[in-house]
């Protein structure tokens, strides 16, 4: 994990009302730097995992099922046989917010372990 990744993959998410701001294209760009294998899908921060088994997907579905969990930050995941695709927004903001990315830097952070 770089010094950058681990920044990110070191906060803790705080809860968004919906008053707060959704992430500007600016902040998002810098933001995605940090976790250089997700990309903005619509509207969305989205990585495409592939794994070598059904038993290797489903345990990396119940790791990002704990991270969520502990973060009460939760992504839309697409499972099959050998993937996962996982995408992140903020839903009470309507966009994206820094727990995206601060997510998608602690799933990075447990793969690279």
């Amino acid at each position: 994990m770089t010094m950058v990744e681990s920044d990110l993959a070191g906060k803790k998410c705080t809860a968004c009302a919906a008053q707060t701001s959704r992430l500007s294209d600016p902040q998002i760009q810098r933001l995605v730097e940090k976790v250089p294998a997700w990309h903005v899908q619509e509207g969305q921060l989205t990585r495409a995992f592939k794994f070598k088994n059904y038993y290797e997907t489903l345990a990396f579905v119940n790791a990002t099922a704990w991270i969520s969990h502990r973060e009460d930050h939760h992504p839309d995941l697409a499972v099959g046989y050998n993937t996962c695709t996982v995408r992140y927004s903020t839903h009470a903001i309507g966009g994206l917010s820094e727990n995206d990315f601060i997510c998608a830097a602690k799933i990075d952070a447990l793969l690279n372990m």
